[in-house]
């Protein structure tokens, strides 16, 4: 077992301050402590003090079998093939905050999950979360190359408010929400309401031509410009 010590400036706080930095201790190490241990590493004392032991043994991030105590993860997966099984089981997408301390290499195994092809990470423009979607290769379209003639075709506003606006005039709900993010960012202060004056290459419509390059895969192994 890999041991521990906090440090002088640690061991100074009072011990519901040094619950957290246990905690700490506990998603790191993911090694279970028994109370003398953790006594030891981070000078709380869960042994005598009733407080301190309710307190660790009453939290969402802890685990205790009675002897030791170890941390508790959001979801119990062990490594990149479960984790897989895992984001398969929620074709409508699953928070990465979710299963961001399921075990110490998960994040590195979503990024090789992602470029391998199995997964896709994708953000939400409304809540600014990171969502995991699964890519099931078993479903493979094939596209008629006339077909990817028109949609490249496809002429789109400039404004993402635009697009949102077209979308709900046909009946369908738009995925994002601009207006919605963009006072969102500007309350935050994130937002630019003065944008700096783009420099006017040619004169363009206020409809423009996009390629769609941003979705590649859909044109896979096409020889259509």
């Amino acid at each position: 077992m890999s041991f521990f010590r906090m440090n002088n400036e640690a061991c100074g706080k009072w011990p519901y301050e040094k619950l957290g930095l246990l905690i700490i201790l506990l998603l790191r190490t993911r090694e279970a402590f028994t109370a003398e241990q953790i006594n030891e590493a981070c000078y709380v004392d869960a042994t005598s003090n009733k407080e301190v032991f309710d307190r660790l043994t009453n939290n969402d991030k802890v685990f205790y079998d009675g002897k030791r105590f170890s941390y508790k993860p959001k979801y119990h997966i062990k490594n990149q093939k479960a984790l897989l099984q895992f984001i398969r089981n929620y074709p409508n997408g699953i928070r990465i905050g979710d299963v961001s301390d399921a075990y110490p290499a998960v994040m590195e195994d979503l990024q090789a999950l992602k470029a391998s092809g199995d997964v896709w990470l994708l953000s939400n423009s409304d809540s600014r979360e990171d969502v995991a979607y699964p890519n099931d290769p078993k479903i493979s379209i094939k596209v008629d190359a006339d077909l990817k003639v028109l949609f490249r075709g496809i002429d789109l506003p400039l404004d993402m408010i635009d697009i949102e606006k077209d979308l709900q005039k046909n009946g369908m709900k738009p995925a994002t929400n601009t207006a919605r993010r963009r006072t969102m960012a500007q309350v935050d202060g994130t937002g630019n309401p003065k944008p700096k004056a783009k420099k006017k290459v040619r004169d363009i419509s206020k409809r423009t031509r996009l390629t769609n390059a941003h979705l590649p895969e859909l044109f896979q192994n096409s020889n259509v410009p």
